[in-house]
Order: C-alpha cells, then sequence, then structure tokens
C-alpha cells in the first residue's frame, strides 16, 4: 500500500502503536526522540529513498520508539504486520536450513544429532571478509628468557 505525504505531516509519533512497517520510495523523513518527558526532541537522522522504518515495533510488539515528519512531500510503501512477519519468519526458517545444512556437510560435527546442530545454527553468524584478510592467525609467543 502507498501512503502520500505533505511537508510537516507526522508519519508515526513517539508513544503510539505501530502495525505497518514503511519503506521510503520519495522525499525525506526527519527522525526525532524525546528521552526525557521534559526534554525537547533530539534530532536522530534522516531517512531517505530506499531506507526504512518502523519495523522494531512490529518484530517486538512495542510503541514506537520515535517521531517521523515528512521533511519535504514524500511517498512511501507500507507492509502491515502480518505479512512482514511472515516474511521475516520465512527468511529466518530458509536462513536456519541453509545453516543445518552446512553443519551437516562439518566433518566434525557428524556425530551430533540434529538437535545439537540446529542450536549451533541458531547462533551462527555471517561475517564477511575482503581478499587478503586474515581468517586466522597464528601468534607465537616467546618467553622473556628466550629473547
Amino acid at each position: 500500500m502507498c501512503k502520500f505525504l505533505r511537508k510537516g505531516e507526522y508519519v508515526i509519533k513517539q508513544g503510539d502503536q505501530g502495525d505497518v512497517l514503511y519503506v521510503v520510495d520519495s522525499g525525506q523523513l526527519d527522525c526525532f526522540k524525546k528521552f526525557k518527558p521534559d526534554e525537547e526532541d533530539k534530532y536522530l537522522k534522516t531517512y531517505v529513498p530506499g531506507e526504512s522504518f518502523g519495523e522494531l515495533a512490529l518484530l517486538y510488539n512495542v510503541p514506537r520508539a520515535a517521531s517521523i515528519i515528512a521533511k519535504e512531500d514524500c511517498v512511501l510503501w507500507q507492509l502491515d504486520r502480518e505479512t512482514f512477519n511472515a516474511i521475516v519468519k520465512d527468511s529466518a526458517m530458509k536462513k536456519r536450513q541453509r545453516y543445518e545444512e552446512f553443519l551437516k556437510s562439518v566433518t566434525i560435527l557428524s556425530s551430533m544429532d540434529s538437535y545439537e546442530r540446529s542450536k549451533i545454527a541458531d547462533i551462527l553468524k555471517t561475517i564477511h571478509h575482503k581478499k587478503g584478510d586474515y581468517v586466522i592467525r597464528q601468534v607465537i609467543l616467546r618467553s622473556l628468557n628466550n629473547r
């Protein structure tokens, strides 16, 4: 679903219940947060086309953590909670299956049962390295007496 906003309009108000994730198609929006009730709103960032916001309220079922105001006329795409959760869960499930398949192929882990492998799969993180980066590096320590 598409949402059109005029400059100065609120998309999200801090403390409101969240029911959608937004993706910026065009325009810019400023994000502000009030950290204490008696303080002024603090500027956090400006959202630009291609960025999204509002997922925390959907993921954790908590009130909106900040306010977002259109800095200029904007077009946003909305993704409802049900669709968002289905996408996130499906993606997480596929990632976990890929990790479990990978772990099955690791010889040292072959004696583990599927439950144990699934627990390892749950905590794996992908880390990207550039060509030439050290992944593992041996360090040789010399005692002070051998100098």
